[in-house]
């Protein structure tokens, strides 16, 4: 399983000492299909493209798009492009993603996306989230290969789960927690922590006038163990988000 590292510019050389292929958060679309970038060092070789669809126009013409993409990564010798399209697929960015795809791999180069662009993933590799609130981790990788034919296809997207749940917690919805959050909540209660073998993290409980909580989180370790059940099902990749792990980093990748 090959582990990339999801960085902007001004992170690269901060996350470059951990020995791991970059994907390059630098791109975006612009108006009439043109791809956009940040500004990048003018020695940026080698590792992804990642591209965002954040606040972007319709894409009118998938195949110019599609060139002005695949000379990037002839310019940077990409090995392929990471699609971090947040919103819903819509016609255009399912043809851009269909036809960057075919484009790709005729040039021996990966096109990963998320589960939600499935469709158009006849040529990409398919990313899972990892960040589960409730089912079975393994079993939820498992079933993902089975529907594919086998899980050579299928890469993690792997997100820092730290979340609070209110209980009952019906909806399967918790409130999101940053890293400082989750500490001092931690320093406040002093709770024992768990570890969910079907959800793959750590958790633990506590009580907050008259109601009870439940807060599940990754920590490196967790992380790691996620990594190490796609893995051993065969799946092909793992990405990290730099801004996610950058504490936790010397524990993730020795």
């Amino acid at each position: 399983m090959r582990l990339f590292l999801a960085v902007t510019p001004d992170e690269a050389q901060a996350a470059s000492r951990f020995k791991r292929t970059l994907a390059h958060v630098a791109y975006r679309i612009g108006p009439g299909s043109t791809l956009l970038r940040q500004n990048l060092l003018l020695q940026t070789r080698g590792g992804l493209l990642s591209v965002s669809d954040r606040e972007a126009p319709p894409i009118g013409d998938p195949e110019a798009l599609c060139g002005a993409v695949l000379r990037e990564c002839g310019r940077r010798n990409y090995s392929g492009v990471v699609l971090d399209f947040e919103e819903r697929p819509k016609s255009d960015r399912l043809a851009f993603a269909r036809r960057l795809g075919q484009v790709l791999a005729a040039s021996q180069r990966t096109l990963y996306l998320p589960e939600s662009y499935e469709e158009a993933a006849q040529n990409a590799v398919v990313l899972i989230c990892t960040a589960m609130s409730g089912g079975n981790f393994t079993e939820r990788l498992r079933e993902a290969a089975a529907q594919r034919g086998g899980a050579g296809r299928l890469g993690l997207d792997v997100q820092r789960l730290r979340m609070d749940f209110r209980l009952p917690a019906r909806s399967g919805q918790g409130e999101p927690l940053s890293q400082e959050a989750l500490d001092r909540l931690m320093e406040r209660e002093s709770p024992a922590v768990f570890f969910s073998q079907d959800l793959c993290a750590r958790y633990f409980t506590y009580c907050r006038n008259g109601e009870a909580h439940f807060v599940l989180f990754d920590d490196a370790g967790t992380l790691t163990q996620k990594v190490k059940v796609g893995s051993s099902l065969g799946f092909s990749a793992a990405f990290f988000m730099w801004p996610e792990v950058r504490d936790i980093a010397g524990d993730l990748f020795r």
